[in-house]
């Protein structure tokens, strides 16, 4: 069973910074995409952010380009969002997903996409005040 669990989620203040970790387990985790998502009230789950298997493929929404940074460290099977200069309009339920084609590289459009993935943690609250 492939399991993910996000931590690092936390109230913060505009201009902040706070870094989501993704625990992985189920499976040898340096084989698959890694991608982050979130969901604010009342709005549909967007595209944060994405790695390759590879780690050698990084994709961003427009919204974090320049502000978020992430990473994979396959000897701690972890993907973490590194996120600076928080804005309210961040605030959202961070959810760590991953896909289930052992070393597929798909076209960037495809990252972007959640059905892509197969599988969903359960969620970390970032909350940015103003």
């Amino acid at each position: 069973q492939v399991q993910l669990v996000e931590s690092g989620g936390g109230l913060v203040q505009a201009g902040g910074s706070l870094r989501l970790s993704c625990a992985a387990s189920g499976r040898v985790f340096s084989n698959y995409a890694m991608g982050w998502f979130r969901q604010a009230p009342a709005k549909e789950r967007e595209f944060v952010s994405a790695i390759s298997w590879s780690g050698g493929s990084t994709y961003y929404a427009d919204s974090v380009k320049g502000r978020f940074t992430i990473s994979r460290d396959n000897a701690k099977n972890t993907v973490y969002l590194q996120m600076n200069s928080l804005k309210p309009e961040d605030t959202a339920v961070y959810y760590c997903t991953t896909d289930a084609r052992r070393r597929f590289e798909y076209s960037s459009i495809r990252y972007t996409r959640a059905e892509t993935y197969d599988y969903w943690g359960q969620g970390t609250q970032v909350t940015v005040s103003s």
